[in-house]
């Protein structure tokens, strides 16, 4: 198949020479004292934290109704993407992490690297 590629005033002009083989893609070795340091996360931070009550402020761009959220509760669960929270009265609430902007606590939290 000849691509061809069009310049402004000029005529349809085929590329001089392509690359057809490309070296494969191996993902990088992390090294071990590195991957050790997954526990830092935040959603690994909140997994420790698991029954602990806490206060989470959240903000969410281009929302009409309100643009920041802000919830004491109890963590529930807490995924990659998500965390699960219920407030005093028993309501719970699903939030997306990328909505989370930072979290505290009135007692210790665990945090174990």
């Amino acid at each position: 198949m000849v691509q061809y590629y069009w310049y402004p005033g000029g005529y349809p002009q085929q590329p001089q020479q392509m690359q057809q083989q490309q070296q494969p893609m191996t993902p990088p070795q992390i090294p071990a004292a590195i991957r050790g340091q997954e526990e830092s996360y935040i959603e690994n931070i909140l997994r420790m934290n698991k029954g602990k009550l806490g206060t989470f402020y959240f903000t969410f761009e281009n929302n009409k109704e309100w643009n920041a959220k802000v919830i004491k509760g109890f963590i529930e669960a807490a995924g990659r993407d998500h965390i699960i929270i219920s407030d005093p009265s028993g309501k719970r609430y699903l939030m997306l992490m990328i909505y989370l902007d930072y979290v505290t606590f009135d007692e210790e939290i665990n945090y174990n690297l």
